[in-house]
């Protein structure tokens, strides 16, 4: 599977500068080679594997550290993932503690001001880091599989469709990648979000996780991790869709319009101004998009033995937007500081970072935008 994946990544729309298959005779050695191939790939030497079939020699590209496509750029991705949603979410542990109390108990905590107020009043500034250890592990793992199935599941969706299609169709191909990322990735988070909402909105139940999980599995049973695996699904994979697709069309449309000059000519500083820019657009889209699901998650593990549908009936339509501000500025934030770090990551592990996406030269030709070669 692995293997196919990569070969699929050497072909892939997204993957640009690379080398690519083909299946012609071999040119000599001493050819030009193709402006969209840069020599800088390895020695860009052709292999001839059978008389009528010839491969462009797959190698790192100069000054990156593995190959795009590759087992080890997917587990470095997947690193990126870990270290860019473990560490935001748990930075700001303080204010979802205060958003979920706001979903959870409007009554007794009216506004997010409010809501520090009295949180501060009855618990101490350690009380606002309760839940910090289950969102640092849970998010952690999420990220892992969020970033790094995402990056798989977009080539292999590439390679199933063929590089025109992908290029023409590549907002449906960032869904449709990214929704397949989130639903393994939520089953990773499931537990330790139960756990974590249960210790932020369960007044005297634990303080710890350590305290958390034996209690829970001792009232519930396993279904305590689980039972809200669906409405995460719900709340998850709307937001994760909306935080790629509108990530990677904004981070193309910036570069085209907003952007000054290529991308190519701008510093890596440069460059990461204008992922956490197009990170923060799509962080409050996610946000709006994921809030209602979000208010279920959040009252569904603090009521035992509740559904999503009887939680979501019980709130009401002006209910299930309790809290939507505060989620606004947390996630827009939250959003954009990922896709900082996460493109940071690259920059310092030399990953290949390809720029958007461009036209195939074969579907140029087809829309009779070049001439023939």
């Amino acid at each position: 599977m692995f293997k196919s994946l990569f070969e699929a990544a050497q072909n892939s729309t997204f993957k640009s500068p690379f080398t690519s298959a083909n299946c012609q005779a071999a040119t000599p050695a001493s050819a030009p080679s193709s402006p969209l191939l840069p020599s800088a790939v390895g020695d860009g030497a052709s292999r001839q594997l059978t008389p009528n079939h010839n491969i462009a020699a797959a190698a790192v590209a100069q000054g990156d550290s593995c190959e795009f496509g590759s087992n080890h750029y997917f587990l470095l991705c997947g690193l990126g993932g870990i270290i860019s949603c473990g560490t935001t979410h748990t930075m700001v542990v303080p204010l979802d503690l205060v958003k979920c109390r706001l979903q959870v108990d409007p009554a007794k905590y009216k506004s997010v001001v409010n809501g520090f107020r009295v949180s501060l009043a009855e618990e101490g500034v350690r009380g606002l880091a309760k839940g910090w250890a289950p969102t640092f592990i849970g998010y952690s793992m999420q990220g892992l599989c969020k970033f790094g199935l995402y990056e798989v599941f977009k080539v292999m969706y590439t390679d199933m469709i063929g590089e025109e299609n992908a290029f023409l169709y590549r907002t449906g191909l960032y869904l449709a990648a990214s929704a397949s990322a989130e639903f393994f990735a939520d089953i990773a988070l499931a537990p330790m979000e139960a756990a974590k909402v249960k210790i932020q909105t369960t007044p005297g139940f634990a303080k710890t996780l350590r305290e958390a999980l034996p209690k829970m599995t001792a009232q519930e049973g396993i279904s305590a991790f689980y039972k809200g695996l669906v409405p995460l699904w719900m709340r998850q994979i709307p937001y994760t869709m909306m935080k790629f697709a509108c990530f990677e069309r904004t981070l193309e449309l910036l570069y085209k319009y907003v952007v000054p000059k290529p991308r190519a000519d701008c510093s890596k500083g440069e460059q990461l101004i204008v992922t956490f820019a197009a990170g923060y657009i799509a962080g409050v889209f996610c946000a709006i998009v994921s809030h209602p699901a979000d208010t279920v998650v959040s009252k569904l593990n603090q009521a035992k033995g509740a559904s999503a549908l009887d939680v979501a009936k019980q709130l009401g339509w002006s209910g299930l937007w309790g809290g939507l501000m505060p989620r606004i500025v947390m996630i827009g934030t939250l959003t954009a500081a990922q896709w900082f770090i996460y493109d940071a990551v690259k920059v310092f592990l030399r990953m290949p970072r390809p720029p958007p996406p461009e036209m195939p030269e074969s579907l140029k030709k087809k829309l009779g935008l070049t001439g023939a070669q």
